[in-house]
């Protein structure tokens, strides 16, 4: 056997162990990576010179510049997505959390997988090395996202699949391995600006372009002061976690989209039917209760009642689809 054939043959048995784990979709791709990579680099740079990152110092380290200072020796990587669409809806008049937080903490799920998966391909390469990246790793993990083909960054700067739209999470797992990488994704957004359009906040100041500090999603989730800024209480509507405005209406959502029965994802129905005198009430054990083993635990009982007193409860928007060009 050729190095090059053991090499595909390894490739393609570690993107089928990741399918075993519930990604889909996955890639590969080598380091340091194409030019578009280092273009997002330069991009970061820029984003993090005009302010935009707000509070959220860590976007800052020098490590994310740099997959490999990540792991000694790292060659390659391999790219996955978990889909969190499911088919449950909010209820009418209840407030909204984004979807990526409905079920558990998706930083526990994927870091618990791709640990299995590096396990795994250190069983068929004893010598290999890996290191398992999720979203609070110093990595541009959306970029590299890309790179590994399993879509494109959007102009609302998440990651869009042609036929899964962008309600997935990504994990990275980085080894010392030589894999076959895939074709980078191509961008398929075009000129459309949906998304664009309807940030209440304009918080997308330009195409793939987002201000942290006119985000909701921003200001509900990391925002520590007393109160939220005006432009904030006057868009966020019903959103007191997060902010799913600019995913709802991209047209590449409004096919018909694969659900995810995946138990680890299913939204807790207390999330689907929430009122802000439920949550005035809640006190540092119902928080504790509710929220064990939940991304929103970032959001403490404070500022979950900080966002609610800000937010309208509304009906979930109705969105039409539209030409995707």
């Amino acid at each position: 056997m050729t190095s090059s054939t053991g090499q595909s043959q390894l490739s393609a048995a570690l993107k089928e162990r990741a399918r075993l784990e519930g990604f889909d979709p996955v890639g590969i791709a080598c380091l340091p990576g194409s030019s578009r990579l280092q273009m997002r680099t330069a991009a970061l740079q820029r984003w993090l010179d005009a302010g935009f990152q707000a509070e959220m110092g860590w976007m800052a380290a020098p490590r994310r510049l740099d997959a490999r200072t990540l792991l000694d020796g790292a060659r390659s990587l391999l790219a996955v997505g978990l889909n969190y669409y499911v088919s449950e809806s909010r209820q009418p008049n209840s407030l909204a959390i984004a979807r990526y937080a409905w079920g558990r903490d998706y930083h526990r799920v994927v870091n618990q997988r791709l640990r299995r998966i590096g396990r795994w391909l250190e069983s068929q390469r004893p010598e290999s090395r890996w290191r398992v990246c999720v979203d609070a790793e110093p990595l541009l993990d959306k970029a590299w996202a890309e790179e590994a083909g399993l879509g494109w960054i959007g102009k609302h700067s998440n990651v869009i699949h042609p036929q899964r739209g962008s309600w997935m999470v990504i994990g990275h797992l980085l080894s010392t391995e030589d894999l076959v990488a895939d074709q980078p994704a191509e961008p398929r957004c075009g000129r459309c600006r949906a998304c664009m359009d309807a940030c209440p906040t304009d918080a997308i100041r330009e195409p793939f372009v987002v201000d942290s500090r006119r985000c909701i999603a921003y200001h509900t989730i990391e925002n520590r002061d007393e109160q939220l800024p005006d432009l904030i209480k006057a868009g966020m509507g019903p959103w007191v976690a997060g902010c799913d405005i600019c995913q709802d209406v991209c047209p590449f959502n409004q096919t018909e989209l694969p659900t995810n029965q995946d138990p680890e994802v299913q939204p807790r129905p207390w999330v689907l039917d929430l009122s802000a005198a439920q949550v005035m009430q809640w006190d540092p054990a119902t928080w504790d209760q509710k929220l064990r083993g939940s991304a929103l635990r970032r959001i403490k009982p404070w500022m979950w009642r900080r966002n609610a007193a800000s937010a309208k409860s509304v009906d979930p928007p109705t969105v039409s689809s539209s030409e995707i060009r």
